[in-house]
């Protein structure tokens, strides 16, 4: 038996790879390398001295897909496949709704056709919206305020009425916080085009002189420096839970939400001066106005990570800030 996993040669599904190749797990990864290389997968199996099977196809092909299922003894899927880009989803929207949610759906029919009812869904933190207040707990309510997150939530309503339709269904949503680092090994990490989405590529990236400075949007938040605090954590210890929750899916009927995460905080400038404490390199930023929808503070309650799937964070900050400088100074380029 095999796992699918798609968007496996992306950041989080690469190192998901490595996780599951070093436990013995036979991968099956279908990847359309639209955010991706093809180049992560050398280096998994230089990490690993194991290979995957690999084709290359997009989710939203239901002929394809029927192929990967027909070729290969599927047992459960982890779906990292999509776009995840908040400011370009409020551009192309509908791109974002055809990709996320229509080819989840795509995925999940195919499931269906072969009597495939396991799946780990790669959500996010961005469901809870603007209105709840840290720790945030998988029972408040969800809401969205950008096309990318909006796409989260309709994929979990989907997988909620899925689960409620047919009691064979197994389902975990994980809903992530902030993945940061990259394996000890330097060989992978996060290789964003163009210019970065997210905090610490953006921050590596200026250490290494690819690009020029740091805008830090807001100085004047209810919090320890004024800037912006959010829930780091290692990608590695993000992989690891999806194994977990592989395991879990065995004894935990239904859809299940579970947040990722390591209950503490931490600021925009906090992870500037630590990365510059580690990396011994200048971080030259500019304060730029807050961005709107933006919260001063969020941060995970990860009870239930922990009570159900027997998963808590292992990496700290240093860990986290350490093996991004690794990967990004001996690969200032990424994978090129």
């Amino acid at each position: 038996m095999s796992l699918l996993i798609t968007g496996g040669t992306g950041y989080i599904g690469s190192h998901t790879v490595v996780e599951l190749l070093e436990q013995g797990d036979d991968v099956v990864i279908v990847d359309n390398l639209v955010n991706s290389s093809t180049k992560s997968l050398d280096r998994v199996e230089q990490i690993t001295g194991k290979k995957s099977v690999f084709i290359e196809a997009d989710i939203c092909d239901k002929g394809a897909m029927r192929r990967v299922f027909n070729d290969h003894n599927i047992s459960s899927v982890i779906h990292f496949a999509g776009l995840k880009a908040v400011g370009e989803s409020t551009q192309i929207p509908l791109h974002y709704y055809h990709n996320n949610v229509s080819g989840t759906v795509a995925l999940l029919e195919v499931m269906t056709e072969f009597n495939v009812k396991n799946i780990v869904f790669s959500s996010s933190a961005t469901v809870y919206g603007e209105n709840n207040v840290s720790p945030l707990v998988e029972t408040m309510p969800t809401s969205a305020t950008n096309p990318y997150g909006q796409s989260k939530l309709m994929v979990e309503h989907v997988l909620f009425d899925l689960a409620k339709s047919d009691p064979e269904w197994s389902i975990i949503s994980l809903r992530y916080f902030n993945p940061i680092g990259a394996h000890k090994s330097g060989l992978i990490g996060e290789n964003p085009n163009g210019i970065p989405n997210n905090l610490l590529p953006f921050v590596s990236q200026v250490a290494v002189g690819r690009l020029k400075e740091l805008q830090v949007f807001g100085d004047d938040y209810d919090t320890v420096d004024g800037t912006g605090v959010r829930d780091y954590i290692h990608v590695v210890d993000l992989a690891k839970a999806h194994l977990k929750a592989v395991i879990a899916l065995d004894k935990l009927p239904g859809c299940t939400a579970i947040n990722i995460g390591t209950g503490n905080g931490t600021s925009v400038l906090q992870i500037v001066n630590k990365f510059k404490e580690i990396s011994g390199a200048d971080i030259p930023y500019k304060i730029s106005p807050r961005r709107p929808g933006d919260i001063a503070t969020v941060f995970a309650q990860a009870n239930i990570a922990y009570d159900v799937l027997g998963w808590q964070a292992e990496r700290g900050l240093d860990d986290m800030i350490a093996d991004t400088w690794r990967w990004q100074s001996e690969n200032p380029n990424g994978f090129d």
